[in-house]
C-alpha cells in the first residue's frame, strides 16, 4: 500500500536542467572542458561535487579548485532560476491531487539545500511538504539510495511504502535500490529509450498522472 510521495525537483517540478547545462558549459570551459548536451546527460541526477570529481578525473585541471568551481555553477544556477525559472506543465495539478487526498510529500533532490530552499521560496510550495531533504547531507548522491532512505525515514513512513516522481535515470535507478516504486517522467528527448523499462510507469508529463494510476499503486 503506497502512502507516501516523494518528488525529485530538477527536471520535474522545475524546468531546471537547461539552466544546469547552459552554467556547467559555461564553467567548465574556463578550464578547458567543452561540455555537451550527451556529457551533461550522463552527470543528471548526481551531485554537483561528483560532477566536478567526475570530469576532473577525465581532464584533469590544476586551477580554480572544486570549490571554486561549484560556488560559479551554482550561482549561475541559482541567478537563471530567479530569472527564467517556470514550473514543468502539471505540477500544481499533481500537488493538488496529493494535498487533496492527504498523502505527505516530500522533495529529494540531488541539488545543494540553498537552490531547492530558492526553488519552494520563488514558488511558494514549501507549504506542500512534509520534508525537504537534499543529498548534500549524503555520503553518497543519487543512484544511491541513500537521499530518498533518509527522505522516508524523516517521513516515518517504510520505504516500500513510497512512490517516487523521478525525471532521471540516475534518480529512477536510486529510487528502485531503496525499494520504492516509481513513476518516471523523463524528457522528451530522452523517452524512447528503452532503460525506462524499469519503472513502475512512464509518464509523458505530470498532467497525465490520475485517479486510475493512483488506484493501481494503492492495491
Amino acid at each position: 500500500m503506497i502512502d507516501s510521495v516523494i518528488f525529485d525537483m530538477d527536471g520535474l517540478l522545475i524546468d531546471s536542467e537547461p539552466f544546469w547545462r547552459e552554467a556547467e558549459r559555461k564553467v567548465f570551459a574556463g578550464v578547458g572542458i567543452q561540455m555537451t548536451d550527451a556529457m551533461c546527460e550522463s552527470a543528471m541526477g548526481l551531485r554537483i561535487s561528483e560532477v566536478i570529481e567526475h570530469w576532473h578525473r577525465l581532464y584533469p585541471w590544476e586551477t580554480p579548485g572544486f570549490d571554486a568551481i561549484e560556488k560559479d555553477i551554482l550561482n549561475l544556477v541559482g541567478r537563471l532560476i530567479g530569472e527564467r525559472g517556470a514550473l514543468m506543465d502539471g505540477v500544481s495539478e499533481i500537488l493538488l491531487f496529493f494535498k487533496e487526498r492527504s498523502v505527505p510529500m516530500a522533495v529529494a533532490s540531488a541539488s545543494p539545500m540553498a537552490l531547492i530552499d530558492l526553488f519552494l521560496e520563488r514558488f511558494q510550495l514549501r507549504s506542500h511538504f512534509r520534508v525537504v531533504h537534499s543529498a548534500e547531507y549524503e555520503p553518497y548522491g543519487k543512484p544511491h539510495p541513500a537521499v530518498f532512505l533518509s527522505t522516508a525515514q524523516k517521513m516515518n513512513v517504510h520505504p516500500t511504502r513510497v512512490l517516487v516522481f523521478e525525471d532521471s535515470f540516475n534518480g529512477l535507478i536510486a529510487a528502485k535500490a531503496a525499494r520504492m516504486k516509481a513513476v518516471a517522467v523523463p524528457a522528451p528527448e530522452h523517452r524512447h529509450q528503452s532503460r525506462w523499462v524499469i519503472a513502475d510507469r512512464v509518464l509523458e508529463r505530470l498532467t497525465d498522472w490520475n485517479e486510475k494510476l493512483w488506484t493501481e499503486f494503492r492495491r
